[in-house]
């Protein structure tokens, strides 16, 4: 398929500029759908004319429906986003970038769409889908999935399939709760996932930041416990990835505690462990769950975030994790291999 590319951008550069403007304009309209033809050229950064030209293009062809609340994509135009993936992918040169980051990242498999989460919100159901195709290629019969919570992985979830193809699966959240959003909690999500994928779930009412004593205690009670033991036997640990401060800070850490995370180098976060530069951790949030030993026993991680104000953030809790899958967006991989000083 390179050698094609190569080609086709010799003799028609013209052409593939065309298909990347309009399956950009065809991919916008779907994750944002229904939208309107202003909001539509403002996220595309396109003048109004330009827009108006190629929606009358798309809608002669039968891949949009325009009506009163806005335009949709019609199943033929799904079908299109859908075939155009890995064409556009090659485009884009994303495939020499995944291979690259892979390499210099000492990661098990990189897989990066395209965009960047910073500038297009939209990116995140592009990170999300992605993140979920790939758990479902890999996952088999009697898995047990730990997942942490967040915005992010919410995405991963929302984009799964509901399947029956897979029998006793167990999905169980990775650590105690965070934060006041309950539909973005652990807990939830690993309820969520279970019923998507037929198969059954455990959950963790334990707060994070609680004193050893209050662990202590709380292991002793029967429920909690077999959550636990199902957790550390895992062989699949989903998670999102966040700048360290940011989480210090919706983790409720108090100042002098960030102050000193700063001091120790933290730019990275991942359940509940901070990391620095060099890949290493230098705290952790006390909670019953998965912990840094435990997650090197988890032989398959993926590791889900994008924008390029996360790039130290996920090189710093990524970076020689052989056992590892980051999915992640084209302008983060691209700062990334900056970051490596490496050339894709």
């Amino acid at each position: 398929m390179q050698e094609i590319l190569r080609l086709q951008m010799k003799i028609i550069p013209e052409l593939i500029e065309i298909l990347e403007k309009r399956y950009s304009i065809l991919r916008t309209i779907y994750f944002n759908q229904p939208i309107g033809r202003r909001i539509l050229a403002n996220k595309l950064e396109l003048g109004e004319r330009i827009v108006r030209t190629e929606i009358g293009f798309l809608k002669d062809q039968n891949l949009i429906d325009i009506n009163p609340p806005g335009m949709t994509v019609t199943k033929d135009g799904e079908e299109i986003i859908e075939k155009l993936k890995d064409y556009i992918h090659e485009l884009k040169g994303l495939t020499s970038i995944e291979k690259a980051l892979k390499e210099n990242l000492g990661v098990n498999k990189v897989i990066v769409v395209p965009g960047d989460l910073d500038e297009d919100k939209t990116v995140l159901k592009e990170l999300g889908k992605s993140a979920a195709n790939y758990i479902k290629s890999i996952i088999k019969d009697n898995s047990i999935l730990a997942i942490t919570g967040g915005s992010t992985i919410r995405e991963v979830v929302d984009s799964f399939p509901k399947t029956t193809q897979f029998n006793n699966i167990l999905v169980v959240p990775s650590r105690g709760g965070m934060g006041k959003k309950v539909e973005t909690q652990a807990n939830t999500l690993a309820s969520v996932l279970a019923q998507k994928l037929n198969g059954n779930y455990k959950m963790l009412h334990v707060p994070e930041n609680i004193s050893e004593e209050v662990m202590d205690t709380l292991i002793k009670e029967k429920e909690i416990r077999e959550t636990i033991e199902s957790i550390h036997k895992a062989d699949i640990f989903l998670y999102g990835i966040g700048r360290a401060e940011d989480m210090a800070r919706k983790r409720g850490i108090s100042e002098k505690e960030i102050q000193n995370l700063n001091s120790l180098g933290a730019v990275g976060e991942a359940f509940g462990c901070y990391f620095n530069y060099e890949g290493k951790v230098v705290y952790c949030t006390p909670t019953l769950g998965i912990s840094i030993n435990d997650s090197a026993r988890i032989k398959t991680h993926i590791a889900v975030a994008g924008g390029k104000s996360k790039v130290e953030a996920i090189l710093s809790t990524c970076i020689n994790q052989s056992q590892a899958t980051l999915v992640t967006d084209e302008a983060a991989a691209k700062e990334l291999l900056i970051l490596l000083n490496v050339n894709a």
